[in-house]
Formats: C-alpha cells, sequence, structure tokens
C-alpha cells in the first residue's frame, strides 16, 4: 500500500490532469445526450478546463456543470467536485456546491422532459445525485483531514527532537557548570597552595640551586593557575543545577582543610550531625574558597572559621585580619564569589561577602539546617 502510494505520489501533477482530461472527454463522448453544437462546444470547455482544476477549483467546477445537465453520472464534475473539497476548507461553500451539481444532474433538459419524468422520478432522482455528488466531497475532506494529521504528527515529532536537544544541551551545560566549579574548588585551591609555599621556599632557601628550583614551580603554578582561569571560563560558559560530582568533602574535612590551608586559621564551634550533605558541602566549599582568597589576597593575616547554628538555619563566617606583606600576583578565576553564591541560591541559602572596618574580608554563609 505504502509502496503503491509513493509510486502515485512520484507521477507529475501535469501528468494527472491530462489523465483526467482524456478520461472525462471519454466519459462525455461515450455517453453524450445532447450532441448540438452549443452542448458539444460546453462539455469539451468542461473537460478542457480540468487541466486547471489545482489554481481554480472553483471556476472549474463551476465550468463542468453543464455536462452535468447531459449526463446522469458525469467524471468532469465529480472531479472537479473533489479538487474543491480537497482543497477548500469552506464547508458551507462544499454544501452549496453539493446541492448545486445534485440540482443541475437531477432537473430535466427541458420542461417537456420534466412533464414527462414526472415530480416523484426527479425527486428521485435528485436524492441519488445529491448522494453521488456528496461522496467526492467527502473523499476530498477526508484526503485533507489526512494530510492535516501527518503535517501535524510531523510537527509534533520535530518539536520532541527540538525538546530533546534542547535537554540534553541543558544537561550537558550543568555538567560544563558544575565541572567548572569543582576546578575552581578542587584544583585552584591546591595549586595556589603550591605557588605560595613556592614563593615562601624561593624567599627562605639559601642554595642557589634550591631557589631556582623554587621559583620554577611558583612559576609553573602561576602558569596553571591562568590556564586554569581561562579553562574555568569557557565551562562557565552556561548551566545550572546539577548533580554534585563524588568523592565530596563533608564537616568532617574542615579540620584538615584549616591545618593545610597554608594562613594562620583556627577553627570555632561545632555543627549537629543532622546537617544535610549538600549543606555540608556548601559550608566546606565556603571554608575553601574563603582560605584561598585569604593566602591569595592576604599574605600574612590571620583568620578566624567560626560554625554557627541560628535556629532552623546553619552558616559559617570566614574573617581575616589585614595583610601583613604585599600579596603574589596569581591570576584568579573571578569566580569564586560566583560559584558559592550559586550554591547558596541552590540551597536557598544566601551569601554575604565585603571588607571589615578594620581592613580584613569576612565571608558569611547561612543556609537551612536540612538544605538538600
Amino acid at each position: 500500500m505504502s509502496r503503491a502510494r509513493a509510486a502515485w505520489q512520484r507521477v507529475p501533477a501535469p501528468v494527472v490532469d491530462l489523465v483526467l482530461v482524456a478520461v472525462a472527454a471519454m466519459d462525455l463522448w461515450l455517453t453524450l445526450w445532447e450532441d448540438t453544437r452549443p452542448g458539444v462546444a460546453l462539455a469539451a470547455l468542461g473537460c478542457g478546463t480540468l487541466a486547471f482544476r489545482r489554481r481554480f477549483p472553483l471556476g472549474v467546477f463551476l465550468l463542468t456543470l453543464p455536462i452535468a445537465l447531459t449526463q446522469p453520472v458525469a467524471v468532469a464534475p465529480l472531479v472537479a467536485l473533489f479538487t474543491l473539497a480537497e482543497r477548500s476548507r469552506n464547508r458551507p461553500l462544499l454544501a452549496v456546491c453539493v446541492a448545486l451539481a445534485a440540482v443541475v444532474s437531477s432537473v430535466p433538459w427541458s420542461p417537456a422532459s420534466f412533464a414527462e419524468v414526472g415530480r416523484t422520478m426527479t425527486l428521485i432522482d435528485f436524492v441519488y445525485s445529491l448522494a453521488t455528488a456528496a461522496a467526492p466531497v467527502l473523499f476530498g475532506q477526508l484526503l485533507q483531514a489526512h494530510r492535516d494529521l501527518a503535517r501535524r504528527l510531523t510537527e509534533i515529532e520535530e518539536a520532541r527532537e527540538h525538546e530533546r536537544a534542547l535537554h540534553a544541551q541543558a544537561v550537558l551545560a550543568r555538567e560544563r557548570a558544575q565541572l567548572a566549579r569543582e576546578m575552581h574548588d578542587v584544583v585552584s585551591h591546591q595549586v595556589s597552595l603550591i605557588a605560595v609555599q613556592a614563593g615562601a621556599m624561593q624567599v627562605a632557601a639559601q642554595d642557589p640551586n634550591a631557589k631556582e628550583a623554587a621559583r620554577t614551580i611558583r612559576s609553573l603554578s602561576v602558569t596553571t593557575l591562568d590556564e586554569l582561569r581561562t579553562m574555568v571560563t569557557l565551562l562557565r560558559a552556561s548551566g545550572g543545577h546539577a548533580t554534585e560530582l563524588t568523592p565530596q568533602p563533608t564537616l568532617a574535612d574542615l579540620h584538615k582543610l584549616v591545618e593545610s590551608s597554608g594562613t594562620h586559621a583556627q577553627l570555632k564551634g561545632e555543627l549537629p550531625p543532622t546537617v544535610g550533605t549538600p549543606a555540608q558541602r556548601a559550608l566546606y566549599r565556603t571554608v575553601q574558597e574563603a582560605l584561598t582568597n585569604v593566602r591569595k589576597h592576604a599574605p600574612g593575616a590571620t583568620a578566624c572559621v567560626e560554625l554557627w547554628q541560628n535556629g532552623d538555619h546553619v552558616g559559617v563566617t570566614v574573617a581575616n585580619t589585614p595583610p601583613t606583606r604585599p600579596s603574589l600576583s596569581l591570576p584568579g578565576s573571578q569566580q569564586g564569589l560566583v560559584g558559592l553564591r550559586e550554591r547558596a541560591d541552590i540551597l536557598h541559602g544566601t551569601l554575604e561577602a565585603g571588607p571589615t572596618v578594620e581592613g580584613g574580608y569576612r565571608v558569611r554563609l547561612r543556609i537551612p539546617l536540612n538544605a538538600d
């Protein structure tokens, strides 16, 4: 069935129209009752106009009506009705055309013939003609509905494909944003610590070879941080909520983080074990980013990390004193606080960051106890 339909659709439209003209002419030649010159001319005109049925369906139908006067069932008017029904959505017009075709087909050619046939037979002939004219209209409307349904199904499938593509892009964007945040939180923290330690070693070392090695380590660390900043910027081009990567740190790792931060930092306070895992990760990353900034931008400063609970909310405050020596020129991605605020927003919390009156800096995170 589908192969035959595909083969039919490959036939050029002009060829189909010429075949219909020939079939209508043959039907006219076999059953023409009125063989006078005007009758033949009108019939020939009606058959010839079928070649233009696609462009002027209503006009072609009207020009085929004279053929219906001379034949009980004529091919040309039925083809014209089908074309009109297939292309028009004006149902009142189609009803009028069906009624007109039935009247023309059932009314006798002359008053003498009408007296001969009688009213009863004329009415029966009208009902028969009405059913005959309605058939191609119904078939044309069915074909139109089928075409509309196929087009609608195609649009739905295209919309689904577009939706799937958008969903895949959104998932990829979230993964990229999450990866960027993790790269900044973990890699930047470790590399900046290496750079600071190498800088201190370069100043303190007496051996020239040790000084050169420390200088090389610090230079490579700075270059790595700069490349990391570029990668983080590219990865954060778009994104949103995402599933955290594993393994992830918790509050139990805070002591180790503070001790290995490379700054004079002190951890105060405790939080209940009921703090949710996402909240613990957010608190850890906040402390990690804050201590990294202290090490990079406030050398020699002391920091205080305080965990606290206020009702149904928990938080951490990281405050540092003013720096005691010039800071190292380490590159940064400028995305640390942005990532922390994103985490806080995801967990329905708040993040405040800004300089203190004493000249230091303070970062304060507040999130719900059972944030998830």
